[in-house]
C-alpha cells in the first residue's frame, strides 16, 4: 500500500484550487489560499516531490473534438497468467480510444472507459481490435446515455 502525505489545511486549499485551474499565478494563488507567493511555490514543489502532484494537463471537450461517445466496456480473460496479462495491459496502454481502464475483482477482469465518435467506430475497435486479441474471452459493452457527473478533482 501507498503511503499518504500528511496535508495540512493550506495544502488542502492549495490542491483544491489547482485541480480548479492550474493556470493560475503563484500570486493569485498565494491569495486564494491564505498564504505567501514563496509559500506557495515551496509547498507547489514539495507536492511534486512527494507525488501528490503529477504533471499539468489542459482538459479537451470531447464532443468538440468528435469524441462524444463514451462506452463502459467490461471484459474478460482467457488466461491469468502474469506474462499474458503484462501483454494484454500493454495492448491497453498503446490504443488512444481508452481513456481508462481498471482491473477488477469479481466476475469481469477489467473494466475500461472508452471514447469515439460513434457506434460504428466503437464497432471497429470492438471487433477489429479488441474480440481478435488472443487472450480476451469476451466482453460486454455499455453506452453511455449522458454524462451526469465528470470530474477530474480529486477530493482533499
Amino acid at each position: 500500500m501507498k503511503e499518504t502525505v500528511q496535508l495540512d489545511e493550506i495544502d488542502r486549499r492549495l490542491l483544491r484550487a489547482l485541480q480548479h485551474d492550474a493556470s493560475q499565478s503563484h500570486a493569485a494563488l498565494a491569495e486564494q489560499v491564505g498564504a505567501s507567493p514563496a509559500s506557495c511555490w515551496r509547498r507547489i514543489k514539495a507536492l511534486e516531490t512527494a507525488g501528490v502532484l503529477q504533471g499539468s494537463v489542459r482538459l479537451v471537450d470531447a464532443e468538440k473534438v468528435g469524441r462524444g461517445v463514451n462506452v463502459m466496456c467490461q471484459l474478460r480473460m482467457k488466461s491469468h497468467a502474469t506474462a499474458v496479462r503484462q501483454e494484454f495491459e500493454a495492448f491497453l496502454r498503446s490504443r488512444p480510444e481508452i481513456m481508462e481502464c481498471h482491473s477488477m475483482s469479481g466476475e469481469w477482469d477489467y473494466l475500461m472507459r472508452v471514447v469515439v465518435a460513434d457506434v460504428a467506430g466503437y464497432e471497429r475497435f470492438l471487433m477489429g481490435a479488441l474480440l481478435n486479441h488472443p487472450n480476451v474471452a469476451n466482453a460486454a459493452s455499455h453506452f453511455a446515455l449522458s454524462q451526469v457527473k465528470y470530474s477530474t478533482a480529486m477530493p482533499v
